[in-house]
């Protein structure tokens, strides 16, 4: 493909991600592949250009675009070399004309700037830059496939993540799914701060443990790791097909004679935990949350999000922690986590928890990408008897 036509395919697939940004369509990688699945004459290359050319507008704007022509104009606007792409030959985009609306940069929504700045104050515009950058790729070790850490890191080139044994960093990230060290079970792709976050939760091996939001198992296996096989690791969720996704990752890591996975009733959730109420040792309540910590990884985030649906969540994860409670045994452990930077969805959450639950905050850690260097992130351990 000419690099005009490039340019009109990248518009096209914005204007599909516009779309599902309003409406709780399919993310942005997803909207990608299936749009490539229906036009085999794109090859690799061209593939590998227009993605670079969709994340690109996606990054530089935080509010939603009117287009993606609108998105693509601004985006020209400090690449010149894509105006003289809109040239209107065949397959290509028509001439720009200068009353057109061109997407402005931004970095944060505009609504979610008072949160910011609370969250951050002055180093706003460094944390937010940060998460409108690339992330690298981190990787766990895993210890029930018997992995050496130093061994892994000098087979693939990584570094060592400090304070995460188990933790190493590629960056630049390489693609490591048809590795053999990833097909083996050696290694998980795992962001430094969700590994944070099992380090904080401690499971031990023997114990009761539910993880109540597994999605698709990436804390479960971190989890059974640190349990070494041995005791009750519960992995629940409402998402029938995430839940069952989990199983050859269960199975490639070792983990599958451990982990029971277990399929929730939305808003009723406390009804399948008759076994194990007042039983637990540990509760990992990974909560739906507005993902503005994850913006690296999906910077098309920031167009869903809305004022009516944070609130929304908010009130979702007060009535997890709730739920999770009820499972603990005395003196138990409740780990609450978001992969938010937002003070709401952490550190307020997780006081309003504390005092509605007779809790003590134990632990707790608040991450971000331009001071840590992974996911925004926020994880607290609340203990005391329920």
């Amino acid at each position: 493909m000419r690099p005009s036509p490039r340019l009109q395919a990248a518009i096209e697939i914005l204007d599909l991600v516009i779309d599902a940004a309003a409406t709780g369509g399919a993310a942005a990688d997803t909207i990608i592949q299936r749009y490539f699945a229906s036009r085999r004459y794109a090859g690799s290359k061209d593939r590998a250009a227009i993605r670079d050319l969709v994340f690109a507008a996606i990054r530089r704007s935080a509010e939603r675009p009117l287009s993606g022509r609108a998105a693509m104009l601004g985006l020209a606007e400090e690449r010149p070399d894509l105006l003289s792409l809109f040239d209107g030959s065949p397959h290509a985009p028509e001439p720009a004309q200068a009353d057109e609306p061109r997407a402005a940069a931004s970095l944060v929504p505009g609504w979610l700037e008072p949160a910011f700045r609370a969250r951050f104050g002055t180093a706003m515009e460094v944390e937010a830059r940060a998460l409108a950058a690339r992330a690298p790729l981190d990787l766990r070790v895993n210890r029930l496939r018997s992995a050496c850490p130093s061994d892994i890191a000098a087979q693939l080139g990584a570094q060592p993540i400090a304070g995460l044994p188990w933790g190493l960093r590629l960056d630049p990230p390489q693609p490591l799914d048809k590795h053999p060290l990833y097909l083996s079970g050696m290694i998980e792709v795992q962001d430094a701060a969700s590994q944070h976050c099992a380090a904080i939760a401690g499971a031990r091996p023997g114990e009761t443990v539910v993880d109540l939001c597994a999605g698709a198992g990436g804390k479960t296996l971190a989890l059974a790791a640190d349990m070494e096989g041995q005791g009750r690791l519960i992995a629940s969720d409402t998402d029938r097909a995430r839940l069952s996704g989990m199983a050859p990752r269960l199975s490639r890591a070792g983990a599958s004679g451990l982990v029971e996975a277990r399929l929730l009733n939305p808003g009723h959730e406390s009804g399948a935990f008759a076994d194990v109420a007042g039983l637990a040792d540990l509760v990992l309540v990974d909560a739906p949350c507005s993902g503005t910590g994850t913006w690296r990884r999906n910077p098309e985030l920031r167009w869903r999000l809305t004022p009516q649906r944070l609130d929304a969540l908010l009130a979702v994860q007060a009535r997890l922690i709730d739920v999770a409670a009820g499972l603990l045994k005395p003196g138990g452990r409740l780990v609450y986590a978001v992969c938010s930077v937002l003070e709401s969805e952490g550190p307020a959450q997780a006081a309003a928890a504390a005092g509605r639950l007779g809790l003590t905050i134990a632990d707790s850690m608040a991450l971000s990408p331009a001071t840590d260097g992974c996911d925004g992130f926020f994880v607290a351990r609340l203990t005391g008897s329920c």
